[in-house]
C-alpha cells in the first residue's frame, strides 16, 4: 500500500472515531462552580431550547442569573422551572431569593413560605430562608413576625452578627427595647465594631433609660 492510500484510510478512521466519540458537551455546573456565571447562562438556556423539561438546566440557570444579579430572569426562568417541577426546593429557592431582591415581597413570601413547609429541618438553606422572611416582614413592619423569623434563621445558625442586629432592629420597633438590647449585644460579641448593633444598643440604651 502507497503511503497516499495509508494516509487517506487513517484520515478515514480519525473522521469515524470523531464521529462516534464527540467532544464533550460544556457542563453547566461544572461552568458555575468556576464562576463562568455568563457562561454557564448560556449553556443552559442551549439546553432548556434543546430539552425544556430538563430541571437541572433551569435550576443552575437561576443560580448562574442570581450570581450576575439579573434577578428579574432569575424569576422568570423559576417560574417556568415550576411548570417541569412545582416544588423542586432548588427552584422555590431561587424563586423565593430572586423576588426579594426585585422588592415584590408578595411573590417572595409565597415561595420562601412553601420552601419552609416542604424542606425538611436539616436542610442546609432552611437558615436563609427564615432570614430573608425576616427581611420581608421588616418590609412590611411586621416586626413581631420578623422577630420570629430572625430567631429560627438563629436557632440554626447563631453565628451571624448581621442577623443578630436584624433582630434587634425589629424588637427596637416593636419597642421590646429590653430584648433588643440583648440582640445587639450578641451581635457585638461576634463583631465588636459592627455599626448598626452600636447605633441600636446605644439608642436602646437611652430609651431604657
Amino acid at each position: 500500500m502507497n503511503n497516499n492510500k495509508r494516509c487517506f484510510l487513517c484520515l478515514l478512521l480519525l473522521l469515524t472515531m470523531v464521529s462516534l466519540f464527540p467532544e464533550d458537551k460544556p457542563d453547566a455546573l461544572a461552568l458555575f462552580v468556576q464562576k463562568k456565571y455568563a457562561e454557564a447562562e448560556q449553556v443552559c438556556i442551549a439546553e432548556i431550547e434543546e430539552t425544556p423539561k430538563n430541571m437541572d438546566s433551569y435550576v443552575v440557570l437561576g443560580w448562574a442569573l442570581l450570581a450576575q444579579k439579573k434577578f428579574k430572569e432569575a424569576a422568570k426562568y423559576a417560574e417556568l422551572g415550576m411548570k417541569v417541577s412545582r416544588y423542586d426546593l432548588r427552584n422555590l429557592f431561587t424563586a423565593g431569593e430572586a423576588y426579594y431582591n426585585t422588592g415584590e415581597n408578595k411573590k417572595a413570601l409565597k415561595y420562601l413560605e412553601e420552601y419552609a413547609q416542604i424542606a425538611p429541618m436539616t436542610n442546609k438553606n432552611i437558615k436563609y430562608i427564615y432570614y430573608f422572611m425576616g427581611e420581608i416582614f421588616i418590609r412590611q413592619s411586621e416586626y413581631s413576625r420578623a422577630d420570629m423569623a430572625f430567631s429560627t434563621a438563629l436557632h440554626f445558625d447563631s453565628k451571624v452578627a448581621d442577623w443578630w442586629a436584624r433582630l434587634g432592629y425589629a424588637r427596637e420597633m416593636a419597642e421590646n427595647y429590653q430584648m433588643a438590647l440583648e440582640a445587639y449585644d450578641n451581635a457585638l460579641k461576634l463583631e465588636p465594631n459592627h455599626a448598626e448593633a452600636k447605633r441600636g444598643k446605644n439608642k436602646v440604651k437611652q430609651l431604657l433609660g
